[in-house]
């Protein structure tokens, strides 16, 4: 006969199971989508490569949307947890930046493929990463504005500041076979569009962070 205990052990047991194969799912799917695309990406590819049974992913993920969307949450919340570590730390634009794109090298091929297929998207996805940009905008503006305070960061409207960033890094990732030729563009170019970037918005020759 179960007792309480092992009742709670074993639905202990099968959350972390859970939790394991949908992390599983998610990371074989992000790495489909880096490789192949993600139109051309089909359920049943990710289920082979996270090693589960193709009615075991629909457990997880009913539909390919789904999928999909959840894929970019992930992202997403990891990327932004980098950003509200910075925060709670008071650190400035550069460090921000630098975090920025930290998260993206980890996920380079993947974010390319969102970038470049962004039109074609579920309008769920579209909403969800368009979470992902807001919430980088806010971490990016409350950066600035302290450095337009203390007079490293030129004045100027904090939208255009966020677009300026968010479109160099893009233009480097969709044209990333021309500026890192068979490599991570992120991680040749990143310092350089940093420094480039920095650079524009500084007071003076005072670069923010330098």
């Amino acid at each position: 006969m179960l007792t309480e205990q092992s009742v709670i052990i074993q639905g202990t047991k099968r959350s972390q199971q859970k939790a394991a194969t949908r992390e599983t799912i998610l990371r074989s799917a992000r790495s489909l989508y880096a490789e192949r695309g993600i139109a051309a990406t089909r359920s049943a590819a990710v289920a082979q490569a996270a090693g589960l049974a193709h009615g075991t992913l629909f457990l997880h993920f009913p539909r390919q949307e789904e999928l999909l969307v959840a894929v970019i949450e992930d992202f997403g919340e990891g990327l932004c947890r980098r950003l509200h570590e910075l925060s709670a730390g008071g650190r400035g634009l550069r460090a921000c930046l630098e975090a920025h794109l930290a998260g993206l090298r980890e996920v380079e091929g993947f974010y390319a493929a969102l970038l470049t297929e962004a039109g074609h998207l579920p309008e769920a996805a579209r909403l969800s990463l368009l979470m992902v940009q807001s919430t980088l905008s806010w971490h990016i503006a409350a950066a600035a504005e302290a450095g337009m305070e203390a007079g490293t960061i030129r004045r100027q409207p904090v939208h255009l500041l966020f677009n300026t960033w968010i479109g160099l890094v893009h233009h480097y990732l969709a044209n990333r076979e021309l500026f890192a030729p068979g490599a991570l563009v992120l991680e040749r170019r990143g310092g350089e569009l940093v420094e480039h970037y920095l650079g524009l918005v500084s007071t003076g020759d005072r670069i923010e962070g330098g």
